[in-house]
C-alpha cells in the first residue's frame, strides 16, 4: 500500500507543482557525479577504446547500484523514524522522477514564441529540450523538434518511471532515473564517447525495452481519447517504429506521427555534423506549431492511463 500510496501522491506532486527550481533536484546530483566519476576514471585508466570502454562500465555499474542502494536506505531510514516520513520521502522523489509537467512548460514555451512569430525565441526555447543543432531550423523544424521531443520523453520521462516506481517505488524509479541520466550525458556515437558511453548507452536502451512499447500502444489509446486519429497511431506505429537508430526512441515517436498526420524525425545535425535519419510517419499535411499542444495532450492522456492501469495491477496483486 505504500508504494500505492507514493506513486498516485507524486504523479500529483508532478502535475500540480512540477520541478520548483529552489528545490534540489536527484537528476542533478546524478550529473555531478557522472562528471566527477568521468574525469577520475578517464585520467586513471589508459587512452585506448579498451580503457575507455572500462571506464564506461564502471560508470555504468557504480552509479545505478550507488543510486539504488542511498535512496533504498534512505526510505528505510525515513519510514523507521516515521511512516509518514517514508511516505512523504517516497512521494516527494517519485514526483521528481515524473517530468509530465517539466515536459509540457518546455514545449509550450516553444509554442508561445512561434505563435508570437518570434523563430530565434523559438529557437532558443527548443534547443532547452533537444540535443540537435537549432540555430538554422525553420519554423517546421522548430514544431517538429519540440513535437519528437514530447512524444520521446512521454516514454523515459513519463511511462518509464512510472513502470519502475509501480514495481519498486520511488528507489527504483531514481536508479532509472540514473541510467537515463548517464545515457543522455554519455551515449553519443561521436569519437569523446564512442567507448566511453556505450555500456551507458546499451543499459538504457534495456531499461526502456518494455516502457517504449507500453507508451507506444499506451499513445494509440491516448489518440482515440484526445480526438486524433487512433487509427493512424496504430498503422504508423506498426510499419515505423524501428526507424531509428535507437530500438525504442521510435515507439512514441510512431504513434505520435500517426495520431497527428505528420512526418516527424529525418535529417538533422548534431554539433555540426549531418546524419541522415529516416523519416517517420507520412507527410498527410504539414506540421503546424499547435501540433505541440496536441502532443502535450497526447502525452497527458497517456500518463494518465498508465497511472491508472498500473494502480489497478498493483492493487490486485495486493489484495
Amino acid at each position: 500500500m505504500l508504494i500505492f500510496l507514493a506513486v498516485l501522491g507524486g504523479f500529483l506532486l508532478d502535475a500540480l507543482f512540477g520541478d520548483p527550481a529552489w528545490l534540489p533536484h536527484p537528476v542533478v546530483l546524478m550529473g555531478r557525479c557522472i562528471s566527477a566519476l568521468e574525469k577520475h576514471l578517464r585520467t586513471a585508466l589508459p587512452k585506448t577504446p579498451r580503457g575507455e570502454l572500462a571506464g564506461g562500465a564502471a560508470v555504468a555499474a557504480v552509479l545505478p547500484l550507488g543510486t539504488l542502494a542511498v535512496t533504498g536506505l534512505a526510505c528505510w531510514a525515513a519510514a523507521r523514524l516515521h511512516p509518514a516520513l517514508g511516505l512523504a520521502l517516497q512521494m516527494l522523489w517519485c514526483g521528481q522522477a515524473l517530468a509530465a509537467k517539466g515536459l509540457a512548460q518546455e514545449s509550450r514555451n516553444v509554442y508561445k514564441e512561434l505563435a508570437k512569430g518570434d523563430l530565434p525565441a523559438a529557437r532558443r526555447a527548443v534547443a532547452r529540450i533537444v540535443g540537435r543543432d537549432t540555430q538554422n531550423l525553420t519554423a517546421a523544424g522548430v514544431t517538429r523538434a519540440a513535437v519528437e521531443t514530447v512524444a520521446e520523453n512521454a516514454s523515459d520521462g513519463v511511462i518509464a518511471p512510472l513502470l519502475y516506481m509501480l514495481l519498486g517505488g520511488a528507489p527504483l524509479a531514481l536508479t532509472y532515473k540514473a541510467i537515463n541520466t548517464m545515457d543522455s550525458m554519455l551515449g553519443y556515437k561521436n569519437e569523446k564517447y564512442l567507448y566511453f558511453g556505450r555500456c551507458a548507452a546499451k543499459l538504457d536502451d534495456a531499461a526502456n525495452w518494455l516502457p517504449s512499447r507500453l507508451a507506444g500502444l499506451l499513445w494509440v489509446a491516448a489518440a482515440a481519447l484526445t480526438g486524433n486519429s487512433a487509427r493512424g497511431a496504430w498503422r504508423i506505429w506498426r510499419r515505423d517504429r524501428r526507424r531509428h537508430a535507437s530500438p525504442n526512441s521510435a515507439q512514441t515517436e510512431s504513434a505520435c506521427a500517426g495520431a497527428l498526420g505528420v512526418q516527424l524525425a529525418g535529417p538533422a545535425y548534431y554539433f555540426g555534423e549531418y546524419y541522415d535519419k529516416p523519416t517517420i510517419g507520412d507527410p498527410l499535411r504539414e506540421i503546424e506549431p499547435r501540433d505541440i499542444l496536441r502532443a502535450n495532450r497526447m502525452m497527458y492522456a497517456e500518463s494518465l492511463l498508465a497511472l491508472v492501469l498500473g494502480l489497478a495491477v498493483r492493487l490486485m496483486l495486493v489484495l
